[in-house]
């Protein structure tokens, strides 16, 4: 099937494609200083002048927007990398070595369940204060045991096929086999997974940042212009639009993208299409 003509797929890039292409125009250019503040122009509707409005500091909507989608893409990567990084390897490990260490891998996999990310972003910053960087450190250990389940299970699949047994009577050991046939035959599933998380991601920053535990003033984020527009709901309603809007686009763009990608790359979904 071509990517081009497969809906799912084509939406989600064109949205992920958008948010992208946001994060990197923020880098170069806003409407407005995104951290200026105009308190002759706060609560200002959309205009020719503010695209999208003021908040309550006078501060340009659309510029806010613009550089909020940066936050959320450096929490999702990195975030997502560190689950991606250390699941993967702890799942490849208890795939080849089975027994006890297959056991306690998948043990402690359960107990960091534990642990929902919201919840560690909490004793995080109970510790060290609140801060962006204690949310990507809590949403990439919560991510930890859901691509090492992944990985695991994905791994123990190729194990079973004949051309590892063949590869074991050739002489290779367990860990040229992971490195040589296992990882590359299910790099697609990880690449889906890591595509589904970094939208889960992206909504675990905003919710971490509407309760004051992701990122902090004066940074944009989505989901503190979320908290903050719920005092004015009734003054300018639109001000948790537009943060609301944006987080479902990406959020839909990227689901739409991973489901895409888990047909393109799985011939057997696509027959069952």
């Amino acid at each position: 099937m071509s990517a081009l003509r497969h809906r799912s797929f084509t939406i989600g890039a064109v949205l992920t494609a958008l948010l992208l292409a946001a994060a990197l125009l923020s880098l170069v250019w806003t409407p407005w200083p995104p951290y200026d503040m105009d308190m002759d122009a706060t609560l200002a509707p959309p205009s020719a002048r503010h695209w999208l409005g003021t908040d309550a500091y006078g501060r340009d909507v659309a510029s806010l927007l613009l550089v909020g989608a940066r936050a959320s893409i450096l929490v999702g990567v990195i975030a997502v990398g560190i689950g991606l990084a250390l699941g993967a390897a702890l799942g490849l490990l208890a795939a080849a070595r089975g027994g006890w260490v297959e056991e306690a891998v998948m043990r402690l996999a359960d107990f960091t369940f534990a642990f929902p990310a919201l919840l560690l972003a909490i004793m995080l910053t109970a510790v060290f204060g609140p801060g962006i960087g204690n949310a990507i450190v809590a949403i990439g250990i919560f991510y930890i045991p859901t691509f090492a389940r992944v990985t695991r299970a994905s791994a123990k699949a190729i194990w079973a096929r004949d051309y590892i047994l063949a590869a074991r009577a050739c002489g290779k050991g367990p860990w040229r086999i992971t490195l040589e046939h296992v990882l590359p035959n299910i790099a697609s599933v990880l690449i889906v997974q890591a595509t589904i998380q970094f939208a889960l991601a992206i909504l675990a920053e905003a919710a971490l940042s509407y309760l004051g535990l992701g990122t902090q003033p004066p940074q944009p984020s989505w989901g503190r212009m979320l908290a903050e527009a719920q005092t004015l709901m009734f003054q300018a309603p639109l001000l948790a639009v537009w943060p609301g809007l944006a987080i479902a686009l990406a959020v839909l763009g990227l689901n739409l993208l991973g489901d895409g990608l888990r047909d393109l790359l799985d011939p057997r979904m696509t027959r069952q299409r």
